[in-house]
């Protein structure tokens, strides 16, 4: 008499998370690499210190690019505007307002943009510097 096999075959029921987590890892790296290009949209080489103060609160930030456009927020604006824009922008006179300048601006424009500021009424400019790191010293 023939013997039948009791063997049943049983079906691969769990799923294979590691390349679920491989693809969650790439994503999150893609998006710790990317989170800081992402806070400001226009490229600024910022110019270096020894002192930098940690920005804690949102204000507003007025940006001098190498082209020597300014850009309100991410918005370019044009320098006769940029005191009344700023102005309608504050939520209190006294607040203050980050400017951040490329390295590779000419002191004149950075003046002009600090005096058109301070002829509207803001005089709590603060400048956004970079820190000083050992690779930027060897330079």
């Amino acid at each position: 008499m023939p013997q039948l096999s009791k063997q049943t075959q049983t079906s691969l029921s769990e799923i294979n998370m590691v390349p679920f987590v491989d693809v969650v890892l790439v994503l999150l790296i893609i998006f710790m690499i990317t989170a800081p290009i992402l806070q400001s949209g226009i490229d600024v080489d910022l110019p270096k210190t020894k002192t930098v103060r940690e920005i804690s609160q949102d204000r507003l930030v007025i940006t001098l690019d190498k082209n020597q456009r300014v850009y309100l927020g991410n918005m370019s604006v044009n320098i006769h505007d940029l005191g009344n824009k700023v102005r309608t922008q504050l939520k209190r006179p006294h607040d203050a307002v980050f400017l951040r300048c490329d390295e590779t601006v000419p002191f004149g424009s950075f003046a002009t943009v600090v005096d058109t500021l301070r002829q509207s009424g803001i005089t709590n400019i603060s400048i956004v510097t970079e820190p000083i790191t050992e690779r930027t010293r060897t330079r």
